[in-house]
């Protein structure tokens, strides 16, 4: 029986986002996952990646998070993200990440510079994009927002990853069109969390967000440490689960998520986000992993 944090928690942001989704190695996956939890992979992959965002208004005032989700965990009869990683540049918001939500949370920084850029005319002829009322002739000029992330502490910052996104201005020719935003949806994102030196329990959370959402090239991450750690050539670094990956190696863990490949980019506009109160579960006995073969 699951039960509720006796504490005080309601959260309702306001915030911009990019949310990506990567084919992240199940083996990479599984230096963070606890043991007793059963890893949802298929063909040696799961299903990873990253949300980052800009918060306009928050009980924490506003910041950036950019959250490194490591894989989907399987909890009957649903499954759950894990986030191997959360960075903001708020020590507010990493305290309560931490101390409230039993996330691995960080202080980082978030410097962000601007390129502008130019595009030609660009005239769909596609009749799907015009019903959609992104088919008519328009000038796009596109720049591109960069953003190197660090890790913070008291008297030193250590790079993690450059992240760059394209960043679309359309200047429509009438007032008839405008820049599409995508249609206005509702949805609940559940999450495990926990298992922390703050919150040694397993944790179950969800967040309700409604918001714009639309489809959007996926962003470029780079970093300049992107070797493997040493002894995590079986993804499992020596662990029996998250809370046995050493700091350092965990670091270096998460940059392997950003960098693995993406499938699908989405932009979420005027997103408003409601988390809930934090439950304590019994995780389910580990017998398997959950995968498919082609045999």
């Amino acid at each position: 029986m699951s039960r509720v944090i006796h504490s005080f928690f309601f959260l309702m942001m306001s915030c911009s986002a990019l949310y990506q989704l990567h084919l992240v190695k199940a083996a990479t996956a599984r230096a963070f996952v606890p043991k007793d939890l059963r890893l949802v992979e298929a063909f040696g992959y799961t299903l990873g990646g990253m949300f980052l965002a800009r918060y306009h208004d928050s009980p924490a005032g506003q910041f950036d998070e950019l959250v490194v989700i490591a894989g989907i965990v399987w909890n009957p009869p649903t499954s759950c993200a894990w986030a191997a990683r959360v960075l903001v540049n708020s020590a507010e918001a990493c305290r309560h990440g931490r101390k409230e939500v039993g996330l691995p949370s960080h202080v980082a920084r978030f410097s962000q510079t601007e390129a502008p850029g130019n595009r030609p005319l660009v005239k769909p002829t596609n009749g799907f994009l015009n019903l959609l009322g992104i088919g008519s002739t328009f000038s796009k000029r596109e720049s591109s927002r960069w953003i190197e992330i660090s890790e913070t502490t008291a008297s030193s910052a250590r790079h993690l990853c450059n992240i760059t996104l394209p960043v679309a201005e359309v200047a429509a020719e009438s007032h008839k069109h405008s820049k599409w935003i995508g249609p206005a949806i509702r949805m609940s994102l559940p999450s495990f969390s926990g298992q922390t030196d703050d919150h040694p329990d397993l944790l179950k959370y969800s967040c309700k967000v409604e918001c714009r959402v639309r489809p959007v090239s996926p962003a470029k991450i780079w970093s300049p440490r992107t070797t493997e750690p040493k002894g995590c050539s079986d993804g499992k670094n020596g662990s029996t689960g998250s809370g046995d990956v050493a700091e350092s190696d965990a670091q270096k863990q998460s940059v392997l998520v950003l960098l693995s490949r993406p499938i699908l980019a989405l932009e979420f506009s005027s997103l408003l986000m409601h988390v809930d109160a934090p439950k304590i579960v019994a995780s389910h006995p580990k017998k398997k992993e959950v995968r498919y073969s082609s045999t």
